[in-house]
């Protein structure tokens, strides 16, 4: 029995029997909380008549089936989500009638009610399978059809779809209930197609571009209208647009462009061609650093390239969802130097999302950026750091190599062969090689059809004058991942030098270019050079590799990375020191005074905010247990210091109040938390705003410092969903047994709960330092885990899965009974991949605690 699962080779029948001409699709939002009425005309055509085929609908209650104006049973014709078809003709239609349920899990159609104002919103999210909970469907991305939507609602709501919004038409009969009936939409895929209706706020605008006018909408709810930053949403669009149109040389190729922020959102965005959808709080209603808008820049520049990667020219099958999201998030960060005031987001990527990447490609999961996704379970589990962040670093690389112009012009013909059509990867490296005149089919093979990461080390001998007399770059590669891949690398050689005011600083003496290749490459221009302060392996950051430090560099960075002035180059180092300590060859001890001694002079936004992040889990997962509680207070020591000395009013002081609360364990510290909390307390240029006050409430919570009193005492003052999913966090953080009790229950028992409440009370189980109440969950985590995937569904099972794996517990003992577990069970392979990905952590974490412990 299928299930909702299907195949490749299904998909790749179903595809060569049947052509899609149309869908028209009825839907119906006014039958009440829990359902809507749904139905489908679906037009088609068959290449073999006399054959049979199916169509998708999950979890609906059907109440007719007509084919070719004869009717089908739905009791027989309907069975395991998918409703047969028997004897098609040449041409075909296909009529399904049905009641379909809202969604609670942001899968399908998602109803919130907001407790804000009491006010209904709906939106779809479909990617990947979930168009056919929604409508019946072909659920596969290479029949794409025209979609013809009409949507019956209240007339007070606004309805927005993928074509142009018509004016409503009232409903004969039925005071205050229109219908809106869309025009057709160009040729798509089923999981971009989106219907988004409810009392949302609207505002509009127009991008006059190069290739004529785009009308622009603004959506949110209407308790978030006073966040919704209009003009600065407009202005990066509008950035964005004159940039891609111009790069990919292809006006955009649908009728207008929406923007709707949306609750509940279990993605940070959706790229629904002309009805993007993101989750709001890219809609801050408290004070955020510089991170926050850097990193939304990306996701809206993310999503307006899949206009064109993915919307325009959209994979064949999900082999090929790189092409998709590697392909838009290289294009978001390129966009955002070249055309925005976020020019140096290279620097952010690699302070964040790479490390991302680097971590996934490091664990038992780890796939191809082109990987084998056999069937939508492989798919669904397979949107991680590797498909967006590795696939970026890496055709970064391939833009290094044969030249940006050459690279566009390769993506311009792409576009202009494929529009509004299918391709496969295929396609793409022969427009790139057409376009470069370069062979590329071996680059991609070792780069994009295999896994793993690479490791590169400097190996050298010095004269008595400190000078080199032999250099050459080693690589280096995993037994289970044995590629040796070619790297195009810059190395950069650092000296500190005093400026005009006679300050020490790190500059760059010089710099090399080379090609690695193998296991050692030698670098002779290197030779009879002097050895710098600082050795600096990948500069500006040209290939995907963890890099290694040298003894005299590690020392250099320990004791100044601070002084080093150029943003990228400080990201790599601190990249590098990060995934040393992570593979146990850098003392968690030292990566914390590595931290504490230079973050206050960090000046790029996600290094700032995510390098404290790293040194928690430093100090939390890879110090050695007989000294952690020592460095555990010797970081909370440092950070109040950094806090102290922090700029008033700064994104640093924002950002180690934040970082002070989640350790927070002393009674020094507590009362300051305690102290900002009630206002008995200032520090001078922070405000202690709606979310910076539920922080440091989680904080207390952890510290068994906040009861249910406390937490209701301040969720009375922030009444909204992002005051309540707070609230459930903190109530979870507390260390007691009831407080895991009752979280465990919301996060793996009911069904009620929705996505974003239970994935709160999810992030905030485990937690360090609580052993004792933690520890009967390893039993409890082990036995859900057998079943979880099939009773929950990917969502909510792959949130619990992968957060409350017992991480704080890590031990021989805890990777013995974890293995076994693995061995025994018969759990579904993709809950499996969680549970083994934790238990690679815990591996991890106990070979840094030996290394720390030395």
């Amino acid at each position: 029995m299928p299930g909702t699962n299907l195949t490749r080779d299904e998909a790749q029948t179903r595809a060569a029997l049947l052509d899609v001409t149309t869908y028209d699709v009825e839907l119906d939002l006014t039958l009440g909380e829990t359902s809507f009425g749904s139905t489908t005309t679906l037009r088609f055509s068959c290449r073999e008549p006399g054959a049979a085929s199916f169509a998708d609908l999950v979890g609906a209650e059907v109440h007719e089936i007509t084919l070719n104006g004869r009717a089908l049973d739905p009791a027989t014709a309907y069975a395991d989500h998918r409703i047969a078809l028997d004897d098609l003709a040449a041409d075909n239609e296909l009529v399904v009638r049905a009641t379909c349920a809202y969604s609670r899990t942001g899968e399908g159609l998602h109803r919130f009610v907001d407790p804000a104002d009491d006010r209904v919103y709906t939106y779809t999210q479909f990617e990947v399978p979930d168009a056919r909970r929604v409508f019946t469907t072909f659920e596969q991305p290479d029949l794409k059809g025209r979609f013809v939507f009409h949507v019956t609602a209240p007339s007070a709501w606004l309805v927005v779809s993928n074509a142009p919004t018509p004016d409503p038409e009232p409903l004969a009969g039925h005071d205050g209930t229109s219908v809106w009936h869309f025009p057709a939409t160009e040729r798509m895929s089923t999981y971009i197609t989106a219907i988004i209706a409810g009392e949302y706020h609207a505002e509009h605008d127009v991008y006059r571009g190069r290739f004529g006018d785009i009308p622009l909408g603004h959506y949110c709810r209407q308790s978030l209208v006073e966040h919704m930053d209009t003009a600065e949403l407009v202005k990066l669009t509008s950035q964005g647009f004159a940039f891609f149109e111009e790069a990919f040389d292809y006006p955009y190729p649908f009728h207008k462009y929406d923007q709707l922020y949306v609750p509940e959102y279990n993605m940070g965005a959706m790229e629904n061609a002309g009805a993007v959808t993101l989750r709001d709080e890219y809609l801050p209603r408290s004070r955020q650093d510089a991170s926050f808008y850097e990193f939304r820049a990306s996701v809206i520049l993310h999503e307006m390239a899949h206009m064109w990667f993915g919307d325009l020219v959209t994979m064949r099958w999900w082999d090929d969802l790189w092409l998709n999201e590697s392909f838009a998030e290289w294009a978001c960060y390129h966009a955002a130097v070249e055309a925005t005031e976020f020019d140096e987001s290279w620097t952010g990527f690699t302070n964040a999302r790479k490390n991302w990447a680097l971590r996934q490609d490091q664990l038992p999961s780890t796939h191809p950026i082109a990987a084998d996704n056999h069937d939508l379970q492989a798919v669904e589990v397979n949107f991680d750091g590797i498909t967006y962040a590795k696939g970026a670093s890496v055709l970064k690389q391939l833009v290094a190599w044969v030249g940006l112009d050459n690279f566009l012009v390769g993506l311009r013909a792409y576009f202009k062969a494929h529009a509004f059509d299918n391709s496969e990867f295929s396609d793409l490296l022969g427009a790139l090689e057409t376009a470069s005149g370069r062979e590329l089919d071996s680059w991609a093979k070792e780069w994009l059809q295999t896994s793993g990461v690479n490791t590169l080390t400097p190996r050298f001998e010095l004269d008595d004058e400190g000078r080199y007399t032999s250099f050459s770059v080693e690589q280096s590669a995993t037994v289970e991942h044995a590629t040796l891949r070619r790297h195009r690398l810059g190395i950069g050689l650092y000296d500190e030098v005093a400026n005009d005011d006679g300050e020490l600083r790190l500059v760059r003496r010089t710099a090399v270019e080379v090609d690695v290749e193998g296991e050692s490459t030698v670098v002779d221009a290197l030779v009879g050079t002097t050895q710098p302060d600082l050795l600096l392996l990948n500069d500006g950051d040209l290939t995907y590799a963890k890099i290694r430090l040298d003894d005299r560099s590690l020392a250099t960075v320990v004791g100044g990375l601070g002084r080093l002035d150029d943003s990228l180059a400080r990201a790599l180092c601190w990249g590098a020191a990060w995934d040393m300590t992570r593979d146990a060859e850098m003392r968690a001890t030292d990566f914390v005074e590595l931290v504490l001694g230079n973050v206050a002079a960090e000046t790029d936004a996600f290094g700032s905010s995510r390098i404290p992040a790293y040194a928690s889990q430093a100090v939390h997962h890879f110090s050695a247990r007989e000294g952690r509680a020592a460095l555990r207070d010797h970081w909370e020591q440092g950070l109040r210091r950094l806090l102290d000395e922090a700029e008033p009013g700064s994104d640093h002081q924002l950002t180690f109040v934040r970082a002070l609360a989640s350790v927070a364990h002393s009674e020094e510290s507590l009362a300051l938390v305690e102290s900002l909390l009630d206002g008995s307390r200032a520090v001078e240029g922070l405000v202690v705003d709606t979310d910076l006050r539920w922080t440091l409430v989680g904080s207390l919570a952890r510290a068994g410092r906040a009861d249910d009193a406390r937490i209701d005492a301040e969720l009375e003052r922030d009444h909204t969903i992002s005051g309540q999913e707070r609230a459930a966090a903190a109530r979870t953080g507390r260390p007691t047994a009831e407080a895991k009790a009752e979280a465990w229950e919301l996060a793996v028992v009911r069904d009620d709960v929705p996505n974003e409440t239970q994935r709160s009370v999810v992030l905030g189980f485990m937690q360090p330092g609580q052993d004792e109440v933690l520890e009967p969950y390893v039993e409890r985590y082990l036995s859900v885990a057998d079943t979880l995937w099939e009773e929950k569904g990917t969502q909510r099972a792959s949130t619990a899965l992968e957060h409350l794996f017992p991480r704080p517990l890590a031990s021989a003992a805890l990777l013995e009974r974890v293995n076994r577990w693995l061995q025994e069970s018969p759990a579904n392979p993709a809950a499996k991949r969680y549970v083994r990905e934790g238990a690679a952590d815990v591996e991890r974490y106990l070979a840094g605690q030996e290394f720390d412990a030395r």
